[in-house]
């Protein structure tokens, strides 16, 4: 089979489209024929070295994808020949609190990933393609959409609430459509004019150019009458979590999911006066990714796809990416 590999050491320059044994399913395993799969920042990290510098070369990349079984396993009961199926990021974590063990097995990472011709995959690491869902849209679903949703779920997203989105990549555009789907207000930032007003379109009810305004804590905290938003998605990391903690209400919740600001070290005084909750979110449970996919069967959302390149350009995918000229999610078609 064909597939988007790290070699010969890190770095974009070491990725290749090329021949890999393909995968033959054991007992309780599953073998997909992926049909899309999408990118994250993550990708970009492990292809770099910036994610695990021990992680054993080659590796096949790539959390997110979705396709149709192609070959099943002793045991397996929960999938047949032909059923549309995407991974879980986690292939170990079904659901309930995570745990060391739940974190292992990352698509990817620990484990060969999913831009590949041919995914093995475990029984308990798939769910069913929302219907309505193209295999393009269904593969930009595991990581980011997954993370989007655990934040704001764990954060308490509904009617009555406001939040904080930071950019307009992958997590953030997810989070946006789906807290507007919960009933919240959402304020989001951007470093681009063009991308604020496609928020907006895509229901932001308002947003502000970070280049243009960097104290945009103060505008977050104009928005919301003095008293700040009930929860942020923070996907900057230490360059951005101290405002991020300033642009938050007393009492409120900042997810912390990304490291895209870079930075150094962060004061943790905001955090302890405005007695806010900081919580780390990594991606999320077949559970939750469950969950997901019947909102987004229920409301009709639709994933906001940037661009789609075929396999074979997938390492251009990639430098595409690190540009961050991107609006949503970028895809790599398999077929």
């Amino acid at each position: 089979m064909k597939a988007l590999v790290i070699q010969g050491g890190f770095g974009l320059d070491n990725l290749a489209v090329t021949d890999h044994p393909d995968p033959v399913p054991g007992p309780g395993q599953v073998v997909v024929r992926v049909r899309a799969a999408s990118l994250n920042y993550r990708d970009l990290m492990i292809a770099k070295g910036q994610y695990n510098p021990r992680m054993p070369l080659p590796r096949v990349l790539g959390s997110d994808g979705a396709g149709e079984v192609a070959a099943v396993g002793a045991g397996v009961t929960r999938w047949a020949v032909g059923d549309r199926v995407a991974g879980c990021f986690f292939q170990n974590w079904a659901g309930g609190p995570v745990t060391e063990a739940a974190t292992k097995g990352a698509l990817g990472g620990d484990r060969d990933g999913m831009i590949a011709e041919l995914a093995l995959l475990e029984e308990g690491g798939l769910v069913p393609v929302p219907g309505g869902l193209t295999f393009e849209e269904a593969a930009t679903l595991p990581c980011a959409a997954v993370t989007a949703w655990h934040a704001l779920t764990a954060g308490g997203c509904g009617p009555g609430k406001t939040v904080l989105l930071l950019g307009t990549g992958g997590v953030s555009v997810f989070a946006l459509q789906l807290a507007k789907a919960m009933g919240a207000r959402a304020l989001i930032t951007s470093g681009s004019d063009a991308k604020l007003a496609r928020a907006l379109e895509l229901g932001a009810d308002a947003g502000t150019n970070y280049k243009a305004d960097p104290d945009w804590d103060k505008w977050v905290r104009s928005q919301t009458g003095g008293e700040g938003v009930d929860l942020v998605v923070e996907v900057g990391g230490a360059g951005t979590l101290e405002r991020s903690a300033r642009a938050a209400r007393v009492g409120g919740f900042v997810a912390l999911i990304g490291v895209l600001a870079g930075g150094g070290g962060f004061n943790p005084m905001g955090v302890l006066m405005r007695s806010l909750t900081l919580r780390g979110i990594f991606v999320g449970s077949r559970a939750m990714f469950e969950d997901l996919n019947r909102l987004i069967a229920g409301e009709g959302l639709k994933p906001v796809i940037d661009r789609t390149f075929p396999l074979a350009e997938a390492p251009e995918a990639m430098r595409y990416l690190e540009s961050g000229s991107h609006f949503g999610k970028v895809v790599v078609n398999v077929e």
